[in-house]
């Protein structure tokens, strides 16, 4: 087991699979809230749910309105089981408090792959490969 230490933004405790991009996402556009779809053309996870997943990603872009779109994908039972950031952006650290998703920074997403099973805890900035 691999274990990262990073920077906690939300604290609790999430296991799943991830999912993996090299790019920043926008949830405001970019990821459709009924569904958990990344729905921004040309986006790498276009197509992809992010329910039910860890979301591993650099950071976040867009409007603030994005924070919203996190707490509508929790509401709606679509939202990512944690996220892991290079850099947390306001907007995504925002989302993440109000829909209470397990999230962790300063973490080299470089040595993560999609599909890989991942442990968070955020309380102490852990992410585990498993």
């Amino acid at each position: 087991m691999t274990e990262m230490k990073g920077r906690k933004i939300f604290g609790g405790k999430a296991a799943g699979q991830a999912l993996v991009t090299k790019q920043d996402i926008s949830f405001y556009g970019g990821c459709d809230p009924e569904t958990g779809e990344i729905v921004e053309k040309g986006h790498e996870l276009e197509g992809q749910s992010v329910s039910g997943k860890i979301l591993v990603f650099p950071t976040g872009k867009g409007s603030t309105v994005g924070s919203y779109v996190l707490y509508a994908l929790k509401k709606a039972g679509k939202a990512p089981l944690g996220i892991i950031n290079t850099s947390t952006d306001p907007v995504v650290a925002v989302g993440c408090i109000i829909s209470e998703i397990p999230a962790i920074d300063q973490i080299e997403i470089e040595n993560i792959s999609s599909g890989q099973k991942l442990k968070i805890d955020a309380d102490n900035g852990v992410v585990s490969i498993v």
